[in-house]
């Protein structure tokens, strides 16, 4: 059953809207899987508008751009952009996933919660997930990146 979303304590959440990551890199943290992705500004908007993954052509389009912001941000030793473009590969996979699971991307009932039947979504996306799986994992790969994600993580969190 899905968590509710009164439930979630904004307070203790370690990325908060308002900040520019850009100008403040200490205040990102890199957290766990997706954690962040659509908050931590100006990296969102710079990379939400490439993320596509309705076909497998806009997919591989879409992680190509994405990769190469990923590859420019490590070129500036721009961690934070970096991480956030790894993310949105990772979200792309996993968003994908979902729609080739579950018709309409739900996993759960609107009305009551309750869990809906898994095997009902369209299949086209699960290429679509395939080609963001490659990219996020090559990022994740990339020893420039795992290196600082590392060093990042043990200073910072």
């Amino acid at each position: 059953m899905p968590k509710p979303r009164e439930s979630f304590d904004h307070d203790s959440y370690p990325w908060k809207p308002g900040v520019d990551y850009r100008e403040t890199p200490e205040a990102y943290r890199v957290g766990k899987g997706e954690q962040g992705v659509l908050i931590c500004e100006p990296y969102k908007s710079e990379i939400v508008a490439h993320w596509r993954f309705k076909t497998p052509d806009e997919a591989r389009e879409s992680s190509r751009a994405i990769t190469t912001m990923f590859r420019d941000y490590l070129d500036r030793g721009d961690f934070v952009g970096a991480d956030m473009a790894r993310k949105f590969l990772q979200m792309g996979y996993t968003r994908a996933r979902r729609y080739a699971n579950y018709r309409g991307g739900r996993k759960y009932d609107k009305g009551d919660g309750h869990p809906l039947e898994r095997g009902t979504g369209d299949p086209i996306k699960a290429e679509s997930a395939a080609v963001f799986h490659e990219a996020w994992k090559a990022a994740e790969a990339d020893p420039d990146y795992a290196a600082r994600k590392t060093s990042w993580k043990r200073e910072r969190g």
